[in-house]
């Protein structure tokens, strides 16, 4: 057996922090190291961190990465270990997204990306261009006085290569390259590459990591080879959560697989492989043979003294005799290796609603320490939006608790220390010295300290939200108001009674207009808006979060830190930000949403998830309650109109959000995937949805459409406003980053409009507007 073991990580790096990144890009290396790894694979732009956009296009960006690999140079670390790491490089005054692959503290390659990611969320050209001479000779590149000084070398070899040692070949490919439809593994497999190592930032979306998988199995499948890919993890500074999940693949198999979802910022994963297997693989296919033996070279940079692979013949085999070349540095740590079996394939992927709340939790977290905030404060309304981020926060708690563990925690293995750097953030998180004992003694001892919740009641409020806000609350361990505001609305109403010479809106079942109606409405909403970032800057004080410098009970000494301010967190949904159906400056108005690209669909699959996994009992009744704003006042009972069974069951409330917006959730749903997705507009999606729903006549589905988009229409103008939000799903209508769109549209759609009339003509349907398609006044 030709023996070699590699090595993947997930990282979780942050935009321009130099500093921390290194120190993870020193710990993944230490950790392969001693699991006795030969090959380091890095994710993409590790050093500076994926998401620094227009900060590439500043020089200090280049001087500090520069830096950052010359300090890593300058250490032991990349001694006996081939590493592959992902930084911005400036060749010929053309700025490159590059792979660096080095070895006993010298630059033997630099690679550059061959495709940019420039859909999406992703805009790589507008800091990078593409290596577009892939076929060429290898070139030289001039090194900058800091890695000059480092490495001892004054220059190197520039672009596509592999790195041919004593007994094998590697090559790389850089995250988009893999989706390509000419993907660069297939030729250079060809080529004789065995190992292929993938440097990627890859953010969660929902059902996306069974693609990837399928992806990089393919990769291998065709070929056969050993596929390496890493992945940044963690939120590094945006909107994108990168979820890890780094692989190792051989021969169309999975060996080993990183986390998709943690709280720690280093994760290492190795596998033991047999080269034989490779070889064995594609001299047995004749179809492989014969494309390879018509294949061009790759470019190599030869390092003919270097041996990755150990051979082992048995149990018996001896090493006495053999130089170092021969036994190769795994030989020399792991000679009693065995290659490591392929992973069951039906673990590999999170159900939708694990992801919804495992991922977003993730994203919290990362963005509350490194924030510096105290905490969080959520309007939690007893619906199933802001129960589900409640719930969602609950899960952070649990996720951190498991990471600290109530043992161990020393410095001389890799995890342990991981460990430690999460309990030094949650130390400071809750208000203690990170260099104090501190321990949290449950899940909910942290949302206690960090999750802040309040109730705004109205006058139109039920009794039911009410207390299903604050039984939930209980259950995940916030710290919980409940309060009224109607005397702020009665306050705002008398001044504008004073401003209108009299006058005072009323709702519609009080004899108004759908003006006066909806007026109302988000006056309300409005006010619990600013009554929520009253109580985001001023609980820290009222709690006395800045620290009192005083012993506690559990002899864990209190300090002076940073913690007085909250993060208010919104709850407004993909589909709801999609018609539209929010109130502009409302609670969807906050800093951190992190539901607001997730469907109400998967929303109540997550609730009754988290209610079976964590105990929140009461989310699994918010799953089953008709959703409603609670903004107009309450009517008599209706059939169809029943909320809950706990404190106040029977108090129903007419107000149904559905019905308000004239289309259902699932209806939403589809809708946005049609429009974004399959890149319809008004005609397209009808002629789809004519497939789609035959149980509907042409007209009513003109219908439904024309709806849709005329509310879409109205409505846009509040996407430019949206909550940073947590990117889940491809339909999301972020307009700031992803969904990129006029906010000022032709309402009536005339051309798009009058065509559906005519293909509607056509089929001899032409009848009164369903009463269910007339939806009272327009949102504002």
């Amino acid at each position: 057996m030709s023996l070699i073991t590699v090595a993947t990580c997930n990282l979780n790096q942050w935009a321009l922090d130099f500093d921390g990144n290194l120190k993870r890009i020193k710990q993944s290396i230490f950790q392969a190291k001693a699991k006795g790894a030969s090959y380091r694979l890095g994710p993409e732009l590790e050093i500076c961190g994926y998401g620094c956009e227009d900060h590439y296009l500043e020089q200090d960006t280049f001087l500090h990465c520069n830096e950052s690999l010359a300090l890593l140079l300058q250490t032991d670390l990349t001694n006996d270990i081939l590493c592959d790491v992902g930084m911005p490089i400036l060749h010929h005054g053309v700025r490159y997204n590059c792979r660096i692959f080095c070895l006993n503290q010298k630059i033997l390659l630099i690679r550059p990306k061959l495709f940019l990611a420039d859909d999406g969320n992703y805009r790589e050209s507008r800091y990078f261009t593409p290596w577009k001479r892939a076929g060429s000779p290898l070139e030289e590149h001039l090194l900058p006085l800091a890695l000059r000084r480092a490495t001892g070398q004054k220059s190197v070899m520039f672009g596509i290569g592999a790195i041919a040692t004593h007994d094998t070949m590697i090559a790389s490919e850089n995250c988009e390259e893999l989706w390509t439809a000419r993907a660069p593994h297939i030729e250079h497999f060809l080529a004789g590459v065995e190992i292929i190592g993938n440097g990627s930032a890859s953010h969660h979306q929902l059902r996306k990591l069974d693609e990837r998988i399928k992806l990089i199995c393919g990769a291998t499948a065709k070929c056969g080879g050993v596929y390496l890919y890493a992945n940044q993890r963690g939120c590094d500074g945006g909107r994108l959560y990168f979820d890890g999940s780094s692989l190792i693949v051989v021969n169309g198999k999975v060996v080993a697989k990183a986390p998709q979802f943690s709280v720690r910022d280093v994760d290492v994963v190795t596998a033991t492989v047999d080269l034989e297997d490779v070889r064995s693989f594609r001299a047995s296919s004749a179809s492989i043979r014969e494309q390879a033996s018509r294949t061009e070279a790759i470019p190599q940079v030869h390092v003919p003294d270097v041996a990755l692979v150990y051979e082992w013949e048995g149990p018996n085999c001896s090493w006495e005799g053999c130089d170092q070349s021969e036994m190769g540095w795994g030989g020399r740590q792991r000679q009693q290796g065995l290659p490591t079996l392929p992973l069951d394939p039906s673990a590999l992927c999170h159900s939708p609603e694990e992801e919804c709340g495992l991922g977003p939790a993730c994203w919290l977290w990362d963005y509350l320490r490194r924030s510096g905030g105290g905490g969080f404060l959520l309007p939690l309304s007893g619906g199933a939006d802001s129960a589900a981020v409640a719930a969602i926060v609950g899960v952070m708690c649990h996720l951190v608790y498991e990471a600290v563990g109530r043992e161990g925690g020393g410095e001389d293995d890799g995890e342990d220390v991981g460990k430690e750097d999460v309990r030094r953030d949650v130390r400071r998180v809750m208000g203690y010295a990170p260099d104090s004992n501190f321990i949290p003694e449950s899940p909910q001892d942290i949302a206690h300290a960090v999750l802040h919740t309040v109730y705004m009641a109205t006058s139109n409020s039920s009794t039911v939200t009410k207390a299903r806000a604050a039984a939930l609350a209980a259950q995940v361990g916030a710290f919980h108001y409940s309060l009224s505001i109607d005397s702020i609305v009665t306050a705002v109403l008398g001044v504008f009674k004073f401003v209108s010479g009299g006058r005072m809106p009323r709702y519609l079942s009080e004899g108004g207009t759908a003006t006066e109606d909806l007026a109302l409405q988000n006056i309300q909403a409005r006010l619990r808006m600013v009554m929520a970032y009253l109580l985001a800057q001023l609980t820290p004080w009222i709690r006395g979060m800045g620290g009192v410098g005083s012993d506690n009970a559990r002899g864990s000494r209190k300090v002076e830190v940073s913690r007085n301010f909250l993060l208010v967190l919104g709850s407004a949904n993909v589909d709801e930000a999609l018609r539209g159906y929010m109130t502009k400056y409302d609670c969807s108005s906050a800093d951190l949403n992190p539901i607001g690209s997730i469907s109400k669909g998967d929303l109540k699959k997550t609730l009754l998830w988290a209610a079976d996994r964590f105990g929140y009992s009461t989310l699994a009744e918010v799953a089953v309650a008709p959703p409603t704003a609670e903004l107009r006042p309450m009517e008599k009972a209706s059939e169809g109109h029943r909320v809950g069974n706990g404190s106040g069951a029977g108090e129903e409330h007419s107000q149904i959000d559905e019905e308000d917006m004239g289309m259902s959730y699932a209806e939403l749903g589809l809708y946005g995937r049609l429009r974004k997705i399959d890149r319809c507009g008004p005609v397209s999606m009808f002629l789809k949805l004519i497939s789609a729903w035959p149980h509907l006549s042409p007209f009513v589905i003109a219908e439904k459409v024309k709806l849709f988009f005329r509310f879409y229409a109205i409505n846009r103008h509040k996407m430019t406003t949206l909550t940073p939000a947590y990117h889940a799903e491809q339909y999301s209508p972020d307009d700031n980053r992803f969904d990129l769109r006029p906010f000022l549209y032709p309402v009536r759609w005339p051309r798009q409009f009058s065509m559906l009339d005519q293909l509607v003509a056509r089929r001899g349907e032409l009848r009164e507007v369903p009463q269910s398609l007339k939806v009272q006044g327009l949102d504002a």
